[in-house]
């Protein structure tokens, strides 16, 4: 595995990604989820089980990980995002990636698809949604997170998570949490409380192979999924039963390299 740098030409913002996997092989672009890093595609096992078949780049979004942390709250505008992975994608050059994101990846990848369709060869959404985003992060994480982050930093953070959930977070995810910048993800979880969403004659539009996948007790994201599956021309539904939000990047990984794997011989990628 390897680490490499792009820069967004819009704003100078530079981006740390990982690459692993053979160079002649199909690309697949892992896009991580809100406070975590790329490091979760190695800890959940997605490196070991697709490294060999595939070409894997792992990006740090904006705020998160090795990358760059500003501290402006517009910084994270959606648009600015898009530029992130765009900057990887030339980067590197491939014709065109299998995209895999979750949570705030899979609405990043949306939006992406959206943007540039012609970069991409299929499209994997772990736990994603396209509507507005009010509220979303006190949903999912619990009431007063940019608060905590401010004042207690990503330990205080942790704690006041795992007494919502009443139990503890695995270490994967522990250790991608506290590699975070916490005033960076303060002013991402802002920005991202304004996101708009993705209108659904976008998403009509789109004409890529898509999965879409969420865990059965994922309450803020079954609905969600459900709709993108609906909206998408094509996608298929894939309901994980058992797992919750956080299970869903660990859970889906089966459904992911099935989907990949009968994909990549006829990609261009």
């Amino acid at each position: 595995m390897t680490t490499s740098e792009a820069t967004n030409p819009g704003d100078g913002t530079r981006i740390r990604f990982s690459v692993a996997g053979p160079d002649d092989a199909p690309v697949v672009l892992l896009v991580h989820g809100s406070a975590l890093s790329s490091a979760v595609w190695r800890g959940f096992g997605y490196v070991r089980a697709l490294g060999e078949r595939f070409r894997l780049l792992m990006p740090d979004l904006r705020g998160h990980g090795r990358s760059d942390t500003p501290h402006d709250e517009n910084s994270y505008a959606m648009e600015a995002i898009v530029g992130d992975l765009l900057a990887v994608l030339d980067a590197v050059q491939p014709p065109r990636v299998h995209y895999v994101g979750y949570s705030f990846g899979a609405r990043a990848g949306l939006a992406l698809a959206v943007a540039r369709p012609e970069r991409l060869a299929s499209l994997i959404l772990l736990g994603g949604s396209a509507r507005p985003q009010e509220g979303a992060m006190d949903a999912m994480f619990f009431p007063g997170t940019v608060d905590v982050l401010e004042h207690e930093g990503m330990e205080g953070f942790l704690r006041a998570w795992e007494q919502r959930r009443r139990t503890p977070v695995d270490p994967a995810t522990r250790t991608a949490f506290l590699r975070n910048d916490p005033l960076a993800l303060a002013a991402y979880f802002r920005r991202s409380d304004r996101e708009p969403g993705i209108d659904d004659a976008d998403l009509a539009a789109l004409d890529l192979p898509t999965l879409a996948v969420v865990g059965s007790e994922d309450r803020l994201r079954v609905d969600d999924t459900r709709a993108i599956s609906r909206t998408v021309p094509g996608a298929r539904l894939a309901i994980l039963r058992g797992a919750d939000h956080a299970a869903t990047v660990a859970a889906a990984l089966p459904a992911v390299e099935t989907f990949l794997t009968a994909r990549a011989g006829s990609s261009r990628s």
